[in-house]
């Protein structure tokens, strides 16, 4: 147990320096780059005074070291802001005001994370059944029809692009069929049944396309555990075939579904732009491009801290379940 412990402790102080090294490369990349964000702040159409005003009120005139140090001091302490005829107070974990409404970005983020949770809680349920089972029942039925039909469903999802498997779905399922109504995001809180058959299409567009790349490792992963010694010891002893695979073989493979997991639950909070996009889902990640297309520079750096932060936690959350999963992991 201690050994254990001191295995998660070491893990969680690697992330929080991981966080922190991101925070710097990220407002270092944002904030120094060539423009001048007072006058795209204010407007083309404001004078050099204004510019200047603005630039003075945002506190741009001072040294990048220092905006740092100010944002950081804002994460852990908060931080007063200045709007002009106000002071704003902007609590812990404070990521700045928007350059556009004068709203705090913690307060924009925690209204759409909701949504881009919800999407990619669900869909990672139905591309962990779909991804895994088809992958094991891929590797069961090596060289048999099924497995080259499974194998060829694979590889039709990994090349299909999310809207377009999105489009079909709404227009089959929505428009054609009637089975579902036209996507519109309830809130869990409000309504938890119209929030799942809301839910329930955009969950399908993503899960299907990761669903393949799971399909694809878990029957790469099953067929090298299914050829290891152990295995074929289980065999020898009589052991039902279900059993080895379901119980022994699986276990084994499992590792590195867990890795690719967690790198695609982190990406996928600020990255299934397309599926929220198409759906008209307000999440993180429409949030983001909208942000990025009025160079709101405080939004953007706080949504890409936010989904680091998401990338970091759940690959922190997997290295852990990876040593549980498989005891040969050395606690390092």
């Amino acid at each position: 147990m201690n050994g254990f412990t001191g295995f998660v402790l070491r893990r969680a102080v690697g992330a929080a320096v991981t966080l922190l090294a991101i925070s710097v490369i990220v407002y270092i990349v944002f904030y120094a780059t060539p423009g001048n964000v007072a006058q795209i702040t204010c407007g083309p159409r404001c004078s050099p005074e204004q510019v200047h005003q603005v630039a003075r009120q945002l506190n741009l005139d001072d040294p990048l070291f220092v905006r740092y140090g100010h944002f950081l001091q804002g994460l852990v302490a908060g931080q007063d802001y200045s709007t002009g005829t106000s002071v704003q107070h902007c609590s812990a974990p404070c990521l700045g005001l928007s350059y556009q409404s004068d709203q705090q970005v913690t307060q924009l983020i925690w209204a759409k994370l909701p949504v881009s949770l919800s999407l990619v809680a669900g869909a990672m349920v139905l591309w962990l059944i779909l991804g895994v089972g088809t992958g094991v029942l891929s590797a069961w039925r090596r060289g048999r029809f099924s497995e080259r039909v499974l194998t060829g469903i694979t590889l039709a999802g990994t090349a299909t692009p999310v809207f377009v498997i999105g489009l079909v779905l709404m227009i089959v399922v929505c428009g054609e069929l009637r089975l579902l109504p036209f996507p519109q995001y309830v809130a869990l809180t409000d309504d938890p049944e119209q929030w799942a058959w809301n839910l329930l299409l955009p969950w399908l567009s993503l899960a299907l396309i990761e669903a393949a790349a799971f399909a694809r490792l878990t029957r790469a992963s099953m067929l090298e555990t299914l050829a290891e010694d152990h295995i074929r010891t289980f065999r020898a002893y009589g052991v039902g075939e279900r059993s080895v695979v379901g119980r022994h073989a699986l276990r084994g493979a499992f590792a590195p579904v867990i890795a690719l997991n967690a790198n695609n639950v982190g990406s996928a909070v600020g990255g299934a732009v397309l599926t929220e996009t198409l759906f008209g889902l307000p999440g993180i990640g429409q949030e983001l491009v909208h942000a990025v297309n009025v160079v709101d520079l405080p939004v953007v750096v706080g949504m890409v801290l936010v989904i680091g932060f998401f990338v970091v936690l759940a690959n922190a959350v997997a290295d852990v379940l990876y040593a549980v999963a498989d005891r040969r992991v050395v606690l390092t």
